[in-house]
């Protein structure tokens, strides 16, 4: 404990004032908790602190320590916890998400796994007989875990890529949606293709389809990596980047939280398709999860999560002629 409180104290230290601490408290507080979560359940508090020291420097001073130790003091007051079950007789079903994308992937107010996935995995795992373990981890582990036999599936909002495939198989989908653009309200950007022009800095988070798609189509741009999807938001906001590439919904619900700064061009430029990631050779298991989809999907399962954790975006959707991303 005494190691455990030096080493908290010795991130109290800053170097001076940040006037827009509230805004980016309230932006990257999550997802600080979140990263921390998979490693604080693993290794001593302490050896942590390194780690929330190393995220100071990697958001380049957009948030003061003092903010990252609260999120440590937090996390270790309240957790960030798997959600098991000991329905069914079958070995452990274990499924990896991220559990910072909300209202698909996300913890409730006591900090136990909730959203669109969460559900649909314990519908899945009651269908086949078995217990389910929710597993928080980072999305750029997400498959590591599964090709190393830690997860038996993915369900994390997880975009079935030609790229993924050649790691993982994947079920077939039960989501489709797109990417859009997150700028500024006073922004030139009307379209992806304005983002084509020179100097243009385009904010990406880690391992998604967002910053794959920005290497290969924007290679004059320069990009802003983060492991968080509030951080893109955060650089938009304050014009260090002229766009966050992320899905259509996340787009979405940003614009709307931070309207007086941002707008979203949330006509899609590129359609994707989400599914559940399944390590390769395990065709059984495949057969059983495309099967659950189909009698979820018959039994009107994804409506009834719709009208429950997207009903806002659902009629949004449905206004704009858009078919619902869950079917």
């Amino acid at each position: 404990m005494e190691k455990m409180g030096r080493a908290l104290l010795s991130l109290s230290a800053d170097e001076g004032e940040d006037e827009d601490r509230t805004v980016k408290f309230r932006l990257l507080i999550h997802g600080t908790i979140c990263r921390l979560k998979t490693a604080i359940s693993s290794t001593a508090l302490a050896e942590q602190c390194a780690f929330v020291r190393a995220e100071a420097v990697y958001a380049r001073g957009m948030i003061r320590r003092r903010y990252l130790l609260f999120a440590v003091c937090l996390l270790a007051a309240t957790g960030c916890r798997e959600k098991s079950s000991s329905d069914g007789t079958g070995p452990v079903l274990r499924v990896g998400m991220e559990l910072t994308y909300p209202p698909f992937e996300m913890q409730d107010k006591a900090g136990n796994p909730d959203g669109v996935g969460v559900k649909l995995a314990e519908a899945l795992a009651k269908k086949l007989g078995r217990p389910l373990k929710v597993v928080p981890m980072d999305f750029s582990g997400l498959i590591p875990a599964l090709k190393t036999g830690n997860i038996d599936l993915i369900i994390s909002s997880m975009t079935a890529t030609d790229e993924r495939r050649q790691s993982i198989d994947f079920s077939n989908p039960y989501a489709f949606t797109g990417l859009a653009l997150l700028v500024r309200k006073d922004s030139d950007v009307k379209s992806i293709d304005d983002l084509k022009k020179p100097g243009r800095v385009i904010a990406a988070k880690a391992t998604t389809t967002g910053e794959t798609w920005a290497i290969k189509n924007l290679p004059d741009a320069k990009r802003v990596v983060f492991e968080d999807q509030t951080a893109c938001v955060l650089e938009v906001v304050q014009g260090r980047a002229d766009a966050f590439i992320y899905d259509q919904l996340s787009i979405y619900q940003y614009a709307k939280e931070n309207e007086s700064t941002t707008r979203g061009l949330l006509k899609p430029f590129v359609e994707e398709a989400w599914a559940i990631g399944i390590a390769k050779g395990h065709d059984e298991l495949r057969a059983q999860v495309n099967g659950f989809l189909d009698e979820f999907r018959a039994q009107g399962g994804f409506g009834k999560l719709g009208d429950e954790y997207l009903k806002n975006e659902k009629k949004f959707l449905e206004d704009a002629g858009i078919p619902f991303i869950l079917r």
